[in-house]
């Protein structure tokens, strides 16, 4: 009996005492703070996220100087860049005097100012040595110059006068759901005197000239 009563007061000991001997639990930190726990490592379910919204541009052209563009944005009062491109416009048609050796070209130049018509020596290019009798954006203007001409005893011709110049257009990075407002704040502010108006989804999206 006293044997089985010796055993059980060291079992209670045992029981009081055993916690007090066994070292706490700490947590190491990381650079970022408490290393995190496993629950908050569980990846959300991709129903769960709230899908991204894609940005709409709206394009409008064409301006003839990034000022203009710039202006012409802040008129609107929409977040905006501003994109620069080279036009390929339609030809002009030139009335000349054939290319010929560079004094025969220069005397009879001489001889056209003396009579009051307006011309010039074209001085590089293809034509060089030829003389300019005018450029025309209409063809019937240039065919009724090339006929007056031809009248006297000129020998003229009518060629094409390649050219493109430098156009911008203005985009504006909008909100879905938003670009028809845009559209028709920017046709009312233009009086729909563009070239083109046009909506896409933006493919990437630059940083903005403002920020309104």
């Amino acid at each position: 009996m006293r044997l089985v009563a010796l055993v059980l007061l060291l079992a209670n000991l045992v029981v009081w005492f055993a916690p007090g001997l066994i070292p706490p639990v700490t947590y190491e930190r990381s650079a970022g703070g408490i290393l995190p726990r496993v629950a908050s490592l569980k990846m959300s379910d991709s129903s769960e996220q709230a899908p991204l919204s894609s940005a709409e541009c709206v394009r409008v052209g064409w301006f003839d100087s990034r000022e203009d563009a710039t202006a012409f944005a802040e008129r609107v009062g929409e977040r905006f860049r501003i994109e620069e491109r080279e036009r390929e416009l339609p030809p002009l048609n030139w009335v000349m005097i054939p290319p010929q050796p560079r004094e025969v070209a220069l005397s009879q130049f001489r001889d056209l100012f003396s009579r009051g018509v307006e011309s010039y020596v074209v001085t590089e290019g293809e034509y060089r040595n030829a003389i300019s009798l005018g450029l025309f954006e209409s063809r019937a203007a240039a065919e009724s110059v090339l006929e007056e001409k031809k009248q006297q005893n000129l020998n003229v011709v009518l060629v094409n006068f390649p050219r493109n110049r430098i156009g911008y257009a203005l985009v504006f990075d909008v909100e879905p759901a938003r670009e028809t407002e845009v559209v028709q704040a920017v046709e009312a502010e233009s009086h729909s005197n563009f070239d083109f108006v046009e909506i896409y989804v933006c493919e990437g999206v630059a940083s903005p000239e403002k920020n309104p």
